[in-house]
């Protein structure tokens, strides 16, 4: 396989350049979701590439949101941003640091997405329909219960929906406000929570019309008492072996399927999204374990003609992340990937960072299962090959791959 492998990849792949990316457009057609990934939550290159890569898609196909695996309330705030909203005199640096103070606060706080943050608002400056900018993530629960209490009390027409809205929240008040703490005494509760932020979000959802589209109030009621409703199921599930990970990634789409709605089904979103959550899982080991993954579910759902997913890789490098979950940052030496590994095999088809476009004619040269990268926000090299690595068809996991070959770690915010 080794030899076939790197042939295939000397005669398919491209010089990563802006020629390359224009390729990159050109291959996805007419789709209306764009999944763009990344291999860590902490390479400057993947935010810088993806960036570049998102601005062509909005100058040139039309794109019209980019939906990200962040929280809702957090990116609001940049949302609000972009779309001239908020305080003037701020900048993106301003705005970033204050509203993602929760961990890991680099992943979005880094002058990486500062820069595109900038460029974004200006796009927006001289546009009627302005982009938008939105986390559709889910650990946000007690942060997005506060913000539908607020909006409900702030506007006493609502009152029905506010006495509705307290009754359904009431169960979480006695865990302290730490997400963990009714995780471990939910996993063994009634679904009263969940039945009762589920009956709020659909009396939401009838009486929406009713609510004021000024600067987006209507949508972010909703999708505040979305992210409650589903994060309520993920924390009990993440203490009762269930599959929390399926709950989180089925959110994400619904959160894609509510913001659709808001701006119309024929509406381009770019998603911005680890390639675990947007390189189809039916073409990895998850499958196995009866996981799915935001790229699988959102393929199924509109079609691949309609769809379009694009991995990123690296063979060696530096990356920010931290020891354990909740521990300070640091910059790792990311190792050199085994000649076995899809990383490995791209470098050594020729050291240089290059981009791969799938179709039906080629994608069964690079669809022999193989170990492919995957950093998270918790990362120690020492352990990579026993689980840093998800054993994948890449050809039909995503439709492009972009491959830098020496990456560097991301610049947070101070």
């Amino acid at each position: 396989m080794t030899k076939k492998l790197m042939q295939a990849i000397s005669q398919h792949s491209l010089p990563l350049n802006d020629a390359a990316l224009n390729n990159i457009v050109d291959a996805i057609g007419d789709a209306k979701i764009v999944m763009i990934g990344e291999a860590s939550h902490g390479t400057s290159e993947f935010y810088t590439i993806r960036a570049e890569l998102s601005k062509k898609l909005i100058e040139q196909k039309g794109f019209q949101l980019i939906a990200v695996e962040g929280d809702w309330p957090s990116t609001q705030a940049l949302n609000r941003y972009v779309k001239g909203y908020s305080t003037e005199g701020e900048t993106a640096k301003d705005v970033l640091i204050k509203a993602f103070q929760r961990w890991p606060t680099w992943m979005w706080a880094n002058e990486e997405v500062a820069t595109f943050t900038e460029w974004l608002k200006e796009m927006n400056r001289n546009r009627e329909e302005k982009i938008g900018f939105y986390g559709i993530d889910l650990y946000s629960l007690f942060e997005s219960i506060d913000e539908v209490l607020k909006f409900l009390s702030d506007n006493p027409q609502h009152q029905v929906d506010l006495e509705h809205a307290k009754k359904a929240f009431t169960c979480f008040e006695p865990y302290n406000r730490m997400p963990e703490h009714y995780a471990l005494s939910a996993a063994h509760f009634s679904d009263e929570c969940i039945s009762e932020v589920a009956s709020l979000l659909r009396s939401l959802r009838n009486h929406k019309e009713q609510y004021s589209s000024r600067q987006e109030e209507d949508l972010n009621v909703v999708m505040n008492a979305l992210v409650a409703k589903n994060a309520e199921s993920y924390y009990r599930e993440m203490m009762s072996d269930e599959k929390s990970w399926n709950t989180r990634d089925y959110h994400m789409v619904e959160a894609i399927h509510e913001l659709r709605k808001y701006y119309g089904q024929d509406t381009k979103i770019i998603v911005w999204e680890h390639n675990t959550h947007i390189g189809d899982a039916s073409e990895t080991s998850m499958k196995n374990d009866q996981l799915i993954n935001v790229g699988q579910v959102i393929r199924e759902e509109y079609g691949k003609e309609n769809t379009y997913a694009i991995g990123f890789g690296t063979y060696a490098g530096t990356v920010i992340a931290a020891d354990r979950w909740g521990d300070p940052y640091e910059i790792i030496k990311v190792p050199p990937a085994k000649l076995s590994k899809w990383e490995g095999q791209l470098h050594a088809a020729g050291a240089e960072d290059k981009v791969l476009l799938f179709n039906d004619e080629n994608r069964g040269l690079f669809n022999d299962w193989i170990g492919h990268r995957a950093i998270g926000v918790v990362y120690d090299p020492a352990y990579e090959d026993y689980g840093n690595y998800v054993p994948s068809r890449v050809g039909s996991r995503y439709d492009a791959f972009i491959y830098i070959d020496q990456t560097t770690a991301l610049h947070p915010l101070q």
